[in-house]
């Protein structure tokens, strides 16, 4: 097998971030070049381990940068693309941002790599493109007609389109997954879990949206890394793979079950309003990843809450710099009052 060169496109969120390090694990001959514009949502941190390895080249500009794009491209073997504007809430108070990273930027990463000798190509994508279930009953498949609810899916429905125009029209070897929510280290602090198990390490309440009662199918991100990686190297092209655990929890129970693993109880509950097109069910049937290229999570869903729970217990020097002035000011912004 020849060694690689991959180009990962943002390497320094959470997602592409825990793919890099398992990626210079598992496959420690490969080379990687990691693309990130460093938004908030970037986080050098996170790739310390990695960052003196010499296998590993970190380049800090956007996706949308044609030239820039194309000169790394030429020296890939493999793109994987993860950079995003992924946050429905900070989306939706600005949508413009979706539109310029998530589909310019996808269309940009597309075209060098077609320019490039129709590079391999993998998009990674997510199960809000499919809408919601409204229902305890069905499944998003892969072949759910897509009917997003906001700005972020839509946004990402538009690259997944864009991403299979350049199969059909180019024929670019492009595959496509789209995963549930995912959780793990170096998730950056707005998101659920760890917002909810850093606010109560530091004894303040966590805000529930709602009656807490939607439903969401949830995803170690060590698990998601597994399965990019069984894509890249034996999905077949034009292809989409679902990436899901059948693990569906309602977002009250997964509270109360973070309030157990810290020893607080209900009394560090604050409801807040709903949010507007707050989608009810998330649930992915993985039926095909796991018959077509043998993919079955390692780590079943409470085991990898408590390995995630340690974590931010054992690395406060990582997530306690990002609840700075910016991230309470946009948490005012987003619940219309502080939650300090």
């Amino acid at each position: 097998m020849h060694h690689k060169t991959l180009l990962v496109t943002g390497g320094a969120g959470f997602i592409g971030s825990n793919f890099i390090h398992y990626w210079l694990e598992e496959h420690p001959e490969d080379r990687i070049i990691n693309l990130d514009k460093l938004t908030y949502a970037g986080n050098l941190d996170s790739l310390r381990d990695v960052e003196e390895k010499p296998n590993y080249r970190f380049v800090k500009g956007d996706i949308c940068d044609k030239n820039l794009v194309n000169h790394l491209v030429s020296d890939a073997d493999v793109i994987v693309h993860f950079a995003a504007e992924s946050h429905n809430d900070r989306v939706n108070l600005d949508p413009e941002i979706a539109i310029h990273t998530n589909i310019i930027g996808t269309h940009v990463l597309l075209d060098a790599a077609h320019r490039h000798g129709n590079k391999r190509f993998h998009h990674i994508s997510t199960d809000e493109v499919f809408g919601h279930l409204e229902t305890e009953e069905g499944f998003f498949s892969e072949e759910t007609p897509y009917n997003p609810r906001s700005f972020y899916p839509a946004s990402k429905a538009a690259s997944d389109y864009w991403a299979r125009a350049y199969f059909k029209i180019k024929g670019l070897p492009v595959t496509i997954s789209n995963c549930s929510n995912n959780f793990g280290p170096y998730q950056h602090v707005e998101k659920l879990i760890p917002l909810f198990v850093t606010n109560l390490m530091e004894g303040k309440k966590v805000p529930l949206y709602g009656d807490g009662s939607n439903i969401r199918d949830w995803l170690y991100v060590i698990d998601h890394c597994r399965a990019i990686d069984l894509i890249i190297r034996r999905g077949k092209a034009g292809e989409t793979y679902n990436i899901g655990t059948n693990y569906e929890v309602a977002n009250v129970d997964l509270t109360m079950k973070l309030l157990e693993l810290l020893g607080r109880d209900e009394s560090s509950i604050k409801r807040v309003k709903d949010r507007k097109g707050h989608d009810w069910r998330y649930a992915i049937d993985a039926t095909k990843l796991k018959s077509e290229l043998g993919w079955e999570p390692e780590y079943r869903f409470n085991e990898a809450l408590e390995r995630t729970v340690d974590w931010y217990k054992t690395n406060e020097w990582w997530w306690k710099k990002l609840k700075n002035d910016e991230f309470y000011e946009y948490c005012r912004k987003n619940y219309q009052e502080n939650n300090r």
